[in-house]
């Protein structure tokens, strides 16, 4: 983790081409000291965090895919195990193959945090550099990003809120420094997070997405010149969902604020992002279009942040989620489960267009198709959106809405909920008659409306629920599996600067 500078700044100029100013010397004598001499040095660093983020060990693959939702149980391991996440499933943390991942997810969350401490140490003395209200906007990114790794590290790395709020967790990094941070407890770590979407929130009054002229919709359709996203003189403030926007860390407030067992804050946050009306639901004809350059299978239109992976078409599909057995996939009668087509979910958009069945022999399996892509070699006309990895999205904050509201209004905690259902062409209303039973439909819509996104164990975990297996097995909750191991010291503590 002892990563130089140079190879920092090396990974900005391998990603990006419009910086030519970075050209005046080789990227092996660039330092921090000139980097950020120039408003252009601080987007490109920004801008380094968010690539970073998109790389397969993180959210490109591992952390959206992957990891995570192998261990909650969305996915059936083929006998082959080619991907070697056989052990994982089975909760073997002593397996060098998960080991070698979790370590690399732990590695990789925190060079972006140092990337984000890089920016936030120097960007108040240069406060006179920046355009407009570009220094709001940079500095509340570089805040909301630091804190929404740090949010990821906790929720892998440490016990759950509800478990033990006063448990040793995590370092939370704010300083660029040769010297380790202490580890901080739950509730602290927390509060540190907090705090900085906070900050962030405030600077972000300034988002140009807050604007009644910035429209979400679609990048390549005919009618761009409605979408804000691409009309924006300024690139730097185009595609404002696929950063922390201000949508975005109110989302992520009500996230955190839940796993906390904030409530009413988590619910205030949700409902600044459900009252805006900013981001509209998909258009059912948008998702179920046959014609795959009309067709949106991850309802992009509603992703409030995302991470940016146009090249991972190959990789998530002919590999990751290759047709029949050879990839990762579940047996038909899972997903029917999952979805619950033989009752309420009949009529479930998601189940009929995420998923392809195929024939295996005497038995039926479901390839996930979510991520595919039209057969163009990525090319991004070919379709309506870019190929995203969502982070945040419309329907999360309708169910943290939905939780939060059900001990004070459970007619409003219902309506919250049927809204992502008739969204999803459910029509049948929301049956129960407890709190117990309403977080049950929680957890079901969720891990239904996210499959192959990363939060379902996570939900798992906040809650201390068992995790829902595969062929009608139920994992009991334990911090020994919620909780993943903690990397050696060297490299918890090699996360900051040489």
């Amino acid at each position: 983790m002892r990563k130089s500078l140079s190879l920092y700044i090396l990974i900005i100029l391998l990603c990006t081409s419009c910086a030519k100013w970075l050209d005046i010397k080789p990227e092996t004598e660039i330092d921090k000291t000139e980097l950020f001499t120039t408003e252009d040095g601080f987007k490109e660093a920004l801008l380094g965090i968010y690539i970073r983020g998109s790389k397969t060990d993180l959210y490109g693959k591992e952390l959206t895919v992957g990891m995570p939702e192998v261990l909650a149980q969305n996915y059936t391991t083929a006998t082959s195990d080619p991907f070697r996440y056989k052990a994982t499933s089975e909760y073997k943390y002593d397996d060098q193959y998960f080991i070698a991942r979790k370590d690399n997810v732990w590695k990789g969350l925190y060079n972006g945090i140092v990337n984000a401490n890089l920016i936030l140490a120097n960007i108040d003395q240069q406060r006179n550099i920046f355009l407009e209200n570009n220094y709001d906007i940079i500095k509340a990114e570089a805040l909301a990003l630091r804190a929404y790794l740090h949010f990821d590290v906790l929720r892998l790395f440490a016990p759950s809120y509800k478990e033990n709020p006063t448990a040793k967790a995590i370092p939370y990094v704010t300083v660029y420094s040769n010297l380790s941070t202490p580890f901080g407890t739950v509730t602290t770590v927390l509060d540190s997070i907090i705090n900085d979407l906070e900050k962030a929130k405030v600077l972000l009054q300034k988002d140009p997405i807050l604007k009644s002229s910035y429209r979400i919709g679609y990048p390549n359709q005919t009618d761009t010149l409605l979408n804000s996203e691409t009309t924006n003189p300024q690139l730097f403030l185009q595609n404002r969902r696929h950063r922390m926007n201000y949508y975005a860390v109110c989302a992520a407030l009500a996230r955190v604020h839940l796993y906390k067992g904030e409530t009413n804050q988590a619910l205030s946050n949700a409902k600044i992002v459900i009252d805006a009306k900013k981001f509209p639901w998909t258009n059912t004809t948008d998702f179920i279009a046959v014609d795959e350059k009309n067709k949106d299978r991850i309802q992009y239109k509603e992703l409030l942040f995302g991470w940016y992976v146009p090249l991972l078409n190959n990789e998530l599909n002919n590999n990751w989620f290759s047709s029949g057995n050879s990839g990762m996939y579940l047996e038909q009668i899972d997903a029917q489960t999952i979805y619950e087509t033989s009752s309420v979910g009949a009529t479930d958009l998601r189940y009929m267009h995420w998923f392809m069945t195929v024939s295996n022999g005497n038995n039926y399996l479901s390839t996930i198709v979510k991520y595919r892509r039209n057969s163009l070699s990525d090319n991004e006309s070919a379709n309506l959106h870019y190929l995203m990895a969502p982070a945040i999205k419309l329907s999360e904050v309708y169910l943290i809405a939905a939780e939060s509201s059900y001990d004070s209004n459970p007619t409003q905690a219902i309506q919250y909920l049927d809204e992502i259902r008739r969204n999803r062409g459910i029509g049948q209303a929301t049956q129960v008659s407890n709190k117990q039973e309403f977080l049950q439909e929680i957890v079901k819509e969720l891990r239904k409306d996210t499959f192959a996104e990363g939060q379902l164990f996570y939900a798992y975990k906040r809650l201390h629920l068992p995790i829902a297996g595969l062929q009608g097995k139920s994992i009991q909750p334990d911090n020994k599996i919620f909780v993943l191991p903690l990397p050696d010291d060297e490299i918890i503590y090699g996360n900051q600067k040489d």
